[in-house]
């Protein structure tokens, strides 16, 4: 089968024929249908974030439908069109077993240390899939299960209640997800902070209200806007200091500070005005629960969750193009999201 692979740091993706990999009992063989272009795939071939072992078949959003069950496969047959989370964790493990597998002392993960899905194929354990009805598309399907699911965590993180403010920090994949489910958790106002006329748009379309970092200060705007309060809950979903601390700062008493963005730059905070003196809380965000993954799907069977605006563009699976979709990522391009459709 052909898949596009990461070879070295700092080197494109290049496209090789591997061998279609084989299954165990409790395994599936899915034909991808669909596979989102990650921010964070560019940050795998940057070196931000090691990938193990190399050469690796990345993408990390992956939907299609199942072509073939191991022997103790039992919830699923084949033909069933699934999305896959990314997390593969032993089930057995005190993380696994309190619900919170994505610190599972044996954990492994799609498209970073196993491969992944810019391929014809991939291999997962059953436990991995998750229904995908008809009514959604493997393009949404896929990106849900990283865009969607990270920003549903996060918000779950920062226990954004009904009747709150939040406010968003890049309106990216992440950013667009967050804002709507943000909304469905009932909070009354949603700040949409970018640079990017185009995501603002979106978001506003989304029920957002947009705010230009480039043509204002953020974080006096939000306070403007907010008869100085502040949000009770920011979420930063990009990942650069100058970020990271607007939404420290854009918060109010008791406000929550949710990170999600991947960086390698360190946050410097002032801790008495910032945290101290408002009992303020900065949470870090690491990817999301199976369990989450069920309830993302139900939110967009409601019509609660639409992604069809947010994928603005799908491409082949062609090493050169989605080359370009990474080097676009790297200089934060794009309004949309990328998937790749084999």
């Amino acid at each position: 089968m052909k898949a596009v692979r990461m070879t070295a740091v700092h080197h494109p993706l290049e496209m090789q024929e591997v061998p279609i990999p084989e299954i165990h009992d409790h395994e599936i063989l899915v034909r991808v249908r669909a596979a989102g272009i990650c921010h964070s795939d560019a940050h795998y071939r940057a070196g931000k974030s090691p990938v193990r072992p190399l050469p690796m078949t990345l993408g990390h959003e992956v939907a299609g439908v199942i072509e073939k069950t191991g022997n103790q496969v039992s919830r699923f047959e084949r033909g069933e069109r699934v999305c896959l989370n990314y997390l593969i964790s032993c089930g057995e493990c005190a993380f696994c077993r309190s619900g919170n597998e994505q610190f599972c002392e044996s954990v492994s993960m799609i498209g970073h240390y196993t491969d992944g899905g810019y391929a014809e194929y991939i291999v997962v354990p059953e436990r991995n899939a998750v229904h995908l009805p008809d009514e959604i598309s493997f393009e949404e399907g896929a990106i849900m299960m990283c865009s969607s699911s990270t920003s549903f965590h996060a918000l779950r993180k920062a226990k954004l209640k009904a009747g709150e403010t939040a406010a968003v920090f890049g309106i990216g994949g992440l950013g667009l997800s967050a804002v709507q489910l943000a909304k469905a958790f009932g909070a009354l106002d949603v700040y949409a902070v970018d640079i990017n006329l185009e995501k603002l748009e979106l978001a506003e379309k989304y029920g957002a209200i947009p705010i230009n970092a480039k043509a204002h200060d953020p974080v006096a705007e939000i306070k403007q806007l907010t008869n100085g309060k502040g949000v009770d809950v920011a979420l930063e979903l990009i990942g650069l200091p100058l970020t990271m601390q607007q939404a420290v700062q854009s918060v109010g008493v008791f406000g929550r500070i949710a990170i999600a963005g991947i960086s390698d730059k360190p946050l410097e905070v002032e801790t008495y005005w910032n945290l101290i003196g408002k009992e303020a809380e900065i949470i870090g965000v690491c990817d999301h629960l199976h369990s989450e993954l069920v309830l993302l799907i139900e939110f967009a069977e409601r019509g609660q969750l639409d992604l069809s605006d947010v994928i603005t563009r799908t491409v082949p699976l062609d090493a050169e193009l989605i080359n370009q979709v990474l080097d676009e990522l790297d200089q934060f391009g794009g309004s949309g999201r990328t998937v790749i459709v084999p």
